[in-house]
């Protein structure tokens, strides 16, 4: 694997007036999600998760400030810290997220400021694509040289410290890489392929979608995680479908066998309404049947499901028939593209 972020961390291009903007893309998850917390993959060899990063973007900037304090803005939540260092921040108050991040990299006399693109709870992972960028920027502005095995890790664990509950491996790959990609989870670690997908031809067989609803994927993981643990054999059981199915999907993607990696959707997606009540709901089931009326052949809920984005698979020629239905159900419909990019220095604010 390059070591994309050291590329990253040497470049001085985009760094305007000591000012560090740095962006990163989120994803939406294909197949396999979930199977992707330790140790759950652990008991399902094979198993891996494809995604593909995406143009919606979560954005970090830091500025310097004169008054050697640091402030923490989050433009998306009005959310706002000032304090007199760092060291201060224990991740109890307000923007626990960054605070965390803030006290890991030691960030003083900067004003560090966030923002996404993505809705709230979209299930697209909104919060990991931050996390990567504001890992990204606080690392280039206090002088820390990271390998991207460190910053995936740093990552991971700065946001199970804030949601207290496990985090998956997938999400912050597409957020550094870009790309279509299957992350393979195994034994000896968990390695990211990169998947040779015209991009365009994935986007124009998408239609992602925002159904008006925000889910809590933390708590709805770690009831499944808590199940498979407790020797739930249903859940283990949907797990293994969720593998085999990804692994079926990845398979007809390298082949560019479109018919195919449809029927794989819709199977992913009835596996992931075996896994526990509330993966759907009657809006979601209802917008659903709207597209599938429209010509899509398959769609899923992105994330852990019970709200937050949908995406409808279909053949390119159904596209605006079935963005329009999605509108008319009450969705909201995103402009997006599949982003070959992962972590970019050098964004607008």
């Amino acid at each position: 694997m390059p070591e994309r972020f050291y590329n990253f961390f040497v470049s001085n291009r985009g760094i305007v007036d000591n000012v560090i903007r740095v962006s990163a893309p989120t994803r939406i998850d294909l197949a396999g999600g979930t199977i992707d917390i330790w140790p759950l993959y652990l008991f399902h060899p094979g198993a891996c998760t494809l995604n593909a990063a995406i143009s919606l973007r979560a954005h970090a900037t830091i500025e310097p400030r004169e008054d050697g304090q640091v402030e923490l803005i989050s433009v998306d939540t009005g959310g706002h810290v000032l304090a007199r260092e760092s060291s201060s921040l224990d991740g109890s108050g307000q923007l626990p997220l960054l605070s965390l991040m803030a006290r890991e990299f030691g960030l003083e006399n900067a004003t560090l400021i966030t923002r996404g693109e993505s809705p709230a709870g979209a299930g697209i992972a909104g919060s990991s694509a931050l996390t990567i960028a504001a890992c990204a920027a606080l690392a280039r502005w206090s002088g820390h040289t990271k390998t991207d095995a460190q910053l995936l890790e740093i990552a991971m664990n700065v946001e199970c410290q804030t949601i207290r509950v496990p985090t998956g491996v997938q999400d912050y790959r597409p957020a550094l890489y870009g790309g279509v990609a299957a992350v393979e989870l195994r034994v000896d670690g968990i390695h990211r392929v990169a998947l040779d997908v015209d991009p365009a031809d994935l986007t124009q067989r998408i239609v992602l979608a925002y159904t008006g609803a925000p889910r809590n994927s933390g708590t709805n993981n770690w009831e499944i995680t808590k199940r498979h643990i407790d020797g739930d054999r249903h859940v283990f059981d949907c797990f293994e479908r969720i593998r085999d199915t990804a692994a079926a999907m990845r398979t007809a993607l390298e082949r560019g066998d479109w018919d195919e990696v449809g029927r794989q959707i819709a199977t992913e997606w009835d596996n992931r309404r075996r896994l526990a009540p509330g993966v759907s709901t009657p809006a979601i089931d209802d917008l659903i049947a709207r597209a599938m009326a429209a010509g899509a052949t398959a769609a899923k809920v992105c994330g852990a499901g019970g709200g937050g984005c949908l995406f409808c698979y279909g053949p390119p020629a159904a596209h605006d028939r079935i963005a329009a239905a999605l509108t008319q159900g009450g969705a909201r419909v995103l402009d997006y593209r599949v982003e070959t990019d992962g972590l970019r220095l050098g964004e607008p604010a």
